[in-house]
């Protein structure tokens, strides 16, 4: 279901590219997590399991860091793209793709067997979000870590707003399920408040939460691409405002970080 790009980091000295300014956050927090576990286990290879990874926007650069990852995605299309990512990147012997869904997880994984799972663009689709929350933990080895992103609601009522569509902002806001009408292709968004709520009650102890795409899908392109050095600001922004909980509630995607006790 998550089909993102990985960011590039400015702060790496790099050149940030359009896509980078929608996951750089995730990423650099990803990161981290992995390089953190690694040093915790003495293991350079973790095992990660990305539930929903589509094509391996994640999942391979994850396996470039060195990590065996298991990729599950209902979408036999998406596990072919994810099958010739992963052999055009080198690391086909690191990345497995299964045939699956977070409902059904341990039919085709282990309970217990990943250091960490990716929890990307799911949690929208599952008919009972605490239940696909909870499987992702217990698919957790102990002091695993767990990154969850899924649609904020905030986000969605401010772009309804400033394109005008102030009843669609209106009930979106409203809706208990955060959509904005009938014509909504995301079936459920999230406030800060709710997926922390979700992590801790499946038993993790929080350890971030960041705002994703705060400023990125509201920025029109043409300035982006046109002025120079926008980008590399644009960028340096989402970073800046990630952390904030004061821009948790207007960003289009919001990130946790959870790590199971050990």
């Amino acid at each position: 279901m998550s089909d993102q790009m990985p960011p590039v980091r400015s702060r790496r000295g790099e050149t940030p590219s359009r896509a980078s300014l929608r996951t750089a956050v995730v990423w650099e927090v990803l990161r981290d997590a992995l390089d953190g576990r690694a040093k915790a286990t003495g293991r350079d290879a973790l095992d990660v399991l990305d539930t929903g990874g589509g094509s391996g926007n994640f999942a391979v650069p994850a396996a470039r860091l060195g990590h065996r990852v298991t990729v599950v995605d209902p979408s036999p299309n998406a596990l072919f793209a994810l099958e010739r990512r992963a052999a055009e990147a080198g690391v086909a012997d690191r990345v497995r793709g299964v045939q699956g869904d977070a409902h059904g997880l341990f039919d085709v994984v282990e309970r217990g067997g990943f250091d960490a799972v990716l929890f990307h663009g799911v949690l929208e689709y599952v008919e009972d979000p605490a239940e696909g929350v909870r499987n992702a933990v217990e698919a957790l080895r102990p002091a695993g870590a767990l990154s969850l992103l899924a649609a904020g609601l905030g986000g969605a009522v401010l772009a309804r707003a400033l394109a005008g569509h102030f009843t669609e902002a209106r009930q979106a806001l409203a809706d208990p399920a955060g959509r904005w009408g009938e014509g909504d292709p995301t079936p459920r968004r999230f406030t800060a408040g709710q997926l922390t709520r979700l992590v801790g009650d499946a038993g993790l102890e929080i350890a971030s939460v960041h705002g994703v795409r705060v400023f990125a899908d509201l920025v029109p392109g043409a300035l982006v691409d046109t002025e120079p050095g926008a980008l590399e600001a644009l960028l340096k922004l989402e970073e800046a405002a990630a952390e904030s909980p004061a821009f948790h509630a207007v960003a289009t995607q919001l990130h946790v970080l959870g790590h199971k006790r050990g």
